[in-house]
Protein backbone atom coordinates (compact mmCIF):
# COMPACT_ATOMS: atom_id res chain seq x y z
CA UNK A 1 0.00 0.00 0.00
CA UNK A 2 1.27 3.47 -0.90
CA UNK A 3 0.96 6.04 1.91
CA UNK A 4 2.04 9.58 2.70
CA UNK A 5 3.51 10.05 6.20
CA UNK A 6 2.05 12.94 8.17
CA UNK A 7 4.26 12.26 11.23
CA UNK A 8 7.80 11.07 11.65
CA UNK A 9 8.03 7.30 12.20
CA UNK A 10 11.51 6.29 13.36
CA UNK A 11 13.37 3.98 10.99
CA UNK A 12 10.44 4.10 8.52
CA UNK A 13 9.82 7.59 7.07
CA UNK A 14 9.63 11.30 7.89
CA UNK A 15 6.81 13.82 7.54
CA UNK A 16 5.77 14.39 3.91
CA UNK A 17 7.55 11.34 2.55
CA UNK A 18 5.67 8.82 0.40
CA UNK A 19 6.42 5.13 1.00
CA UNK A 20 5.03 1.76 -0.06
CA UNK A 21 4.39 -0.36 3.05
CA UNK A 22 2.68 -3.66 3.81
CA UNK A 23 -1.12 -3.50 3.81
CA UNK A 24 -1.37 -4.95 7.30
CA UNK A 25 1.18 -2.48 8.68
CA UNK A 26 -0.75 0.41 7.13
CA UNK A 27 -4.23 -0.72 8.22
CA UNK A 28 -3.30 -1.94 11.72
CA UNK A 29 -0.68 0.60 12.74
CA UNK A 30 -0.14 3.70 10.55
CA UNK A 31 -3.72 4.65 9.62
CA UNK A 32 -5.38 4.05 13.05
CA UNK A 33 -2.69 6.17 14.76
CA UNK A 34 -2.94 8.90 12.10
CA UNK A 35 0.72 8.61 11.25
CA UNK A 36 0.02 8.34 7.51
CA UNK A 37 -2.76 8.61 4.90
CA UNK A 38 -3.34 6.65 1.72
CA UNK A 39 -1.69 8.33 -1.23
CA UNK A 40 -3.96 9.83 -3.93
CA UNK A 41 -6.90 9.79 -1.53
CA UNK A 42 -9.20 12.61 -0.41
CA UNK A 43 -7.48 12.54 2.96
CA UNK A 44 -4.12 13.08 1.28
CA UNK A 45 -5.48 16.08 -0.66
CA UNK A 46 -7.00 17.49 2.53
CA UNK A 47 -3.70 17.04 4.38
CA UNK A 48 -1.56 18.59 1.63
CA UNK A 49 -1.53 22.14 3.03
CA UNK A 50 -1.01 20.88 6.57
CA UNK A 51 1.85 18.70 5.40
CA UNK A 52 3.56 21.72 3.83
CA UNK A 53 3.31 23.61 7.12
CA UNK A 54 4.64 20.61 9.05
CA UNK A 55 7.51 20.19 6.63
CA UNK A 56 8.44 23.88 6.94
CA UNK A 57 8.19 23.71 10.73
CA UNK A 58 10.30 20.61 10.78
CA UNK A 59 12.98 22.25 8.67
CA UNK A 60 13.16 25.16 11.13
CA UNK A 61 13.36 22.78 14.06
CA UNK A 62 16.05 20.72 12.37
CA UNK A 63 18.10 23.83 11.65
CA UNK A 64 17.89 24.75 15.32
CA UNK A 65 18.72 21.20 16.42
CA UNK A 66 21.67 21.16 14.04
CA UNK A 67 23.07 24.28 15.72
CA UNK A 68 22.57 22.77 19.20
CA UNK A 69 24.13 19.47 18.12
CA UNK A 70 27.13 21.31 16.72
CA UNK A 71 27.65 23.11 20.04
CA UNK A 72 27.00 19.97 22.04
CA UNK A 73 29.44 17.79 20.12
CA UNK A 74 32.65 17.31 22.08
CA UNK A 75 31.16 18.45 25.40
CA UNK A 76 32.57 16.54 28.37
CA UNK A 77 30.73 15.86 31.58
CA UNK A 78 31.92 14.07 34.69
CA UNK A 79 29.80 11.78 36.79
CA UNK A 80 30.78 10.24 40.12
CA UNK A 81 29.88 6.71 41.08
CA UNK A 82 30.58 4.22 43.82
CA UNK A 83 33.24 1.76 42.74
CA UNK A 84 33.82 -1.87 43.66
CA UNK A 85 36.48 -4.34 42.59
CA UNK A 86 38.08 -4.14 39.13
CA UNK A 87 36.78 -0.55 38.78
CA UNK A 88 33.23 -1.84 38.33
CA UNK A 89 30.42 0.37 39.58
CA UNK A 90 28.09 -0.73 42.34
CA UNK A 91 25.24 0.75 40.34
CA UNK A 92 25.25 2.18 36.80
CA UNK A 93 25.13 5.48 34.88
CA UNK A 94 21.91 5.80 32.88
CA UNK A 95 20.65 8.17 30.18
CA UNK A 96 18.67 10.01 32.86
CA UNK A 97 21.89 10.62 34.85
CA UNK A 98 23.62 11.97 31.73
CA UNK A 99 20.68 14.26 30.82
CA UNK A 100 20.62 15.63 34.37
CA UNK A 101 24.37 16.31 34.39
CA UNK A 102 24.21 17.95 30.92
CA UNK A 103 21.60 20.40 32.20
CA UNK A 104 23.45 20.97 35.47
CA UNK A 105 27.05 21.41 34.35
CA UNK A 106 26.83 22.18 30.60
CA UNK A 107 23.49 24.03 30.44
CA UNK A 108 21.96 21.83 27.72
CA UNK A 109 18.43 20.58 28.16
CA UNK A 110 18.35 17.20 26.45
CA UNK A 111 15.53 14.69 26.48
CA UNK A 112 16.86 11.46 27.98
CA UNK A 113 15.09 9.58 25.16
CA UNK A 114 17.44 11.23 22.66
CA UNK A 115 20.51 9.84 24.46
CA UNK A 116 21.42 6.58 22.79
CA UNK A 117 22.92 3.89 25.02
CA UNK A 118 22.98 0.18 24.26
CA UNK A 119 23.15 -0.39 28.02
CA UNK A 120 23.91 1.67 31.14
CA UNK A 121 27.57 2.44 31.90
CA UNK A 122 28.97 0.10 34.57
CA UNK A 123 32.70 0.80 34.29
CA UNK A 124 34.98 3.69 35.24
CA UNK A 125 36.59 5.63 32.44
CA UNK A 126 35.74 7.80 29.44
CA UNK A 127 32.76 6.85 27.27
CA UNK A 128 31.47 8.34 24.00
CA UNK A 129 27.69 8.76 24.06
CA UNK A 130 25.50 9.78 21.10
CA UNK A 131 22.67 12.29 21.39
CA UNK A 132 20.34 11.80 18.43
CA UNK A 133 17.99 14.68 17.60
CA UNK A 134 16.85 13.27 14.26
CA UNK A 135 17.94 10.49 11.95
CA UNK A 136 20.60 12.72 10.46
CA UNK A 137 21.35 15.16 13.29
CA UNK A 138 23.47 13.76 16.10
CA UNK A 139 26.02 14.94 18.64
CA UNK A 140 28.67 12.87 20.39
CA UNK A 141 29.54 13.83 23.96
CA UNK A 142 32.18 12.42 26.30
CA UNK A 143 31.05 11.04 29.64
CA UNK A 144 33.80 10.60 32.23
CA UNK A 145 32.85 8.26 35.05
CA UNK A 146 35.11 8.53 38.09
CA UNK A 147 35.11 7.27 41.66
CA UNK A 148 33.09 9.37 44.06
CA UNK A 149 36.22 9.72 46.23
CA UNK A 150 37.95 11.77 43.53
CA UNK A 151 35.13 14.22 42.83
CA UNK A 152 35.52 17.45 44.73
CA UNK A 153 32.57 18.24 46.92
CA UNK A 154 31.42 21.51 48.32
CA UNK A 155 33.41 22.45 51.42
CA UNK A 156 30.44 22.09 53.74
CA UNK A 157 29.40 18.72 52.36
CA UNK A 158 33.00 17.55 52.30
CA UNK A 159 33.46 18.63 55.91
CA UNK A 160 30.29 16.85 56.99
CA UNK A 161 31.30 13.73 55.12
CA UNK A 162 34.76 13.88 56.70
CA UNK A 163 33.30 14.30 60.19
CA UNK A 164 30.94 11.42 59.60
CA UNK A 165 33.79 9.26 58.35
CA UNK A 166 35.99 10.22 61.30
CA UNK A 167 33.15 9.46 63.72
CA UNK A 168 32.73 6.02 62.17
CA UNK A 169 36.48 5.41 62.27
CA UNK A 170 36.66 6.60 65.90
CA UNK A 171 33.79 4.29 66.82
CA UNK A 172 35.47 1.37 65.09
CA UNK A 173 38.83 2.26 66.68
CA UNK A 174 37.26 2.40 70.16
CA UNK A 175 35.61 -0.95 69.62
CA UNK A 176 38.89 -2.42 68.41
CA UNK A 177 40.76 -0.94 71.39
CA UNK A 178 38.11 -2.26 73.80
CA UNK A 179 38.43 -5.73 72.30
CA UNK A 180 42.22 -5.53 72.47
CA UNK A 181 42.03 -4.43 76.12
CA UNK A 182 39.69 -7.31 76.92
CA UNK A 183 42.09 -9.71 75.23
CA UNK A 184 45.02 -8.26 77.25
CA UNK A 185 43.05 -8.57 80.52
CA UNK A 186 42.11 -12.15 79.74
CA UNK A 187 45.73 -12.95 78.89
CA UNK A 188 46.96 -11.34 82.14
CA UNK A 189 44.34 -13.21 84.19
CA UNK A 190 45.35 -16.46 82.54
CA UNK A 191 49.02 -15.81 83.32
CA UNK A 192 48.17 -14.98 86.95
CA UNK A 193 46.09 -18.14 87.26
CA UNK A 194 48.92 -20.22 85.82
CA UNK A 195 51.44 -18.47 88.08
CA UNK A 196 49.24 -19.05 91.16
CA UNK A 197 48.57 -22.61 90.14
CA UNK A 198 52.27 -23.51 89.97
CA UNK A 199 53.22 -22.34 93.52
CA UNK A 200 50.11 -24.05 94.86
CA UNK A 201 51.09 -27.32 93.23
CA UNK A 202 54.68 -26.84 94.39
CA UNK A 203 53.50 -26.12 97.95
CA UNK A 204 51.30 -29.23 97.94
CA UNK A 205 54.18 -31.31 96.62
CA UNK A 206 56.57 -29.82 99.19
CA UNK A 207 54.04 -30.43 101.96
CA UNK A 208 53.59 -34.01 100.80
CA UNK A 209 57.38 -34.48 100.64
CA UNK A 210 57.78 -32.98 104.09
CA UNK A 211 55.08 -35.27 105.45
CA UNK A 212 56.82 -38.30 103.95
CA UNK A 213 60.19 -37.09 105.28
CA UNK A 214 58.73 -36.46 108.75
CA UNK A 215 57.15 -39.91 108.76
CA UNK A 216 60.45 -41.52 107.79
CA UNK A 217 62.33 -39.41 110.37
CA UNK A 218 59.89 -40.39 113.09
CA UNK A 219 60.23 -44.06 112.15
CA UNK A 220 64.04 -43.73 112.19
CA UNK A 221 63.97 -41.91 115.53
CA UNK A 222 61.62 -44.51 116.97
CA UNK A 223 63.92 -47.29 115.77
CA UNK A 224 66.96 -45.47 117.14
CA UNK A 225 65.15 -45.01 120.45
CA UNK A 226 64.34 -48.73 120.57
CA UNK A 227 68.01 -49.54 119.88
CA UNK A 228 69.10 -47.20 122.67
CA UNK A 229 66.64 -48.77 125.06
CA UNK A 230 67.88 -52.26 124.14
CA UNK A 231 71.50 -51.16 124.64
CA UNK A 232 70.66 -49.60 127.99
CA UNK A 233 68.84 -52.75 129.11
CA UNK A 234 71.81 -54.83 128.00
CA UNK A 235 74.21 -52.63 130.03
CA UNK A 236 71.99 -52.82 133.09
CA UNK A 237 71.98 -56.68 132.95
CA UNK A 238 75.85 -56.89 132.81
CA UNK A 239 76.55 -55.38 136.30
CA UNK A 240 74.15 -57.90 137.85
CA UNK A 241 76.16 -60.74 136.34
CA UNK A 242 79.38 -59.13 137.62
CA UNK A 243 77.88 -58.68 141.04
CA UNK A 244 77.30 -62.44 141.30
CA UNK A 245 81.02 -63.20 140.89
CA UNK A 246 82.17 -61.56 144.17
CA UNK A 247 79.60 -63.71 146.00
CA UNK A 248 81.31 -66.76 144.57
CA UNK A 249 84.66 -65.39 145.64
CA UNK A 250 83.28 -64.65 149.08
CA UNK A 251 82.21 -68.24 149.41
CA UNK A 252 85.80 -69.34 148.76
CA UNK A 253 87.17 -68.53 152.31
CA UNK A 254 84.48 -70.72 153.83
CA UNK A 255 85.75 -73.66 151.80
CA UNK A 256 89.32 -72.98 153.00
CA UNK A 257 88.30 -72.89 156.64
CA UNK A 258 86.51 -76.19 156.20
CA UNK A 259 89.66 -77.64 154.76
CA UNK A 260 91.63 -76.27 157.69
CA UNK A 261 89.19 -77.85 160.13
CA UNK A 262 89.43 -81.17 158.30
CA UNK A 263 93.20 -81.13 158.51
CA UNK A 264 93.06 -80.28 162.19
CA UNK A 265 90.67 -83.14 162.85
CA UNK A 266 92.94 -85.47 160.93
CA UNK A 267 95.89 -84.40 163.05
CA UNK A 268 93.95 -84.88 166.23
CA UNK A 269 93.02 -88.33 165.19
CA UNK A 270 96.61 -89.27 164.60
CA UNK A 271 97.60 -88.12 167.98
Amino acid sequence: MKVIFIEDVPNVARVGQTRVVADGFARNYLLPRKLAVIANSQAAVAMESQLKKKIKQRELEEAEMAQIAEKLSGVEITLKARVGESEKLYGSVTSADIAEELAKSAGYEVDKKKIEMAEPIRQLGSHDVTVRYTHDITAVIKVNVISDEVVEEKPEKAEKAEKKTKAKKTKKTKKAEAKAEEARVEETETKIEVAEEKPEKAAKKEKKTRAKSTKKTKKAEAKAEETKVEETEAKVEEPEATAEEPEAKVEEPEAVSEEVEAIEEELDAKE
